[in-house]
């Protein structure tokens, strides 16, 4: 009896220390339920493994409510584009396109854009697959998706997401996207502007 008591009790008090790092998060995107849109300076940092000294290259970020992030590089030669379910990535010239539905490694990665969107109202407390906590001034969410098979496994481009926002000001600082075997690439955002 006791055992079922000291369960349930740590059920309860790790739901409620879920929801309420979920909610902090959600206070520090509230900025943007006045902004329409959002830019960004970006630096992409390329790590491969295999390589020593990682890639660094320039672009911008856009974000417009509802559903739309748009990472570019030189000019769109690489890009990251979020419309709504749509994914859209291009790295070297070369597209590749998948939606969160017939990806579900997207699927917490969208939602938590468009939480970000509409200024903390969407709902991130039913993500199983992410982990939001408190550094310092800075939110930190990782979102570590889970295959439903080996062959789903492996099949993902990611292992995983972290996406760190600044708690008093709103403004995204870096999404790292980490890859098999230690491989990432990292966006660093400097001069973040809600407008």
């Amino acid at each position: 009896m006791m055992k079922k008591l000291f369960l349930l009790f740590s059920f309860i008090a790790l739901t409620v220390g879920v929801s309420a790092q979920v909610s902090d998060f959600q206070k520090a995107v509230a900025r943007f339920k006045t902004a329409q849109e959002a830019t960004a300076s970006v630096t992409k940092t390329r790590q491969n493994v295999v390589k020593k000294e990682a890639q660094t290259s320039k672009g911008t970020l856009e974000m417009k409510k509802p559903g739309h992030v748009c990472i570019s590089i030189d000019g769109g030669k690489d890009m990251l584009l979020m419309e709504g379910n749509n994914f859209t990535m291009t790295v070297g010239g070369k597209k590749h396109t998948t939606t969160s539905q017939g990806n579900p490694q997207f699927a917490t990665f969208q939602a938590v854009f468009e939480c970000i969107l509409s200024g903390g109202q969407h709902d991130l407390s039913k993500y199983s697959d992410l982990k939001v906590e408190r550094k310092g001034q800075d939110q930190v969410l990782t979102i570590t998706p889970v295959a439903a098979n080996k062959k789903g496994q492996r099949r993902m481009m990611f292992t995983s997401f972290v996406l760190t926002v600044d708690a008093k000001t709103s403004a995204l600082k870096s999404l790292r996207m980490n890859e098999r075997k230690g491989s990432y690439t990292e966006y660093t955002f400097t001069n973040f502007q809600l407008k």
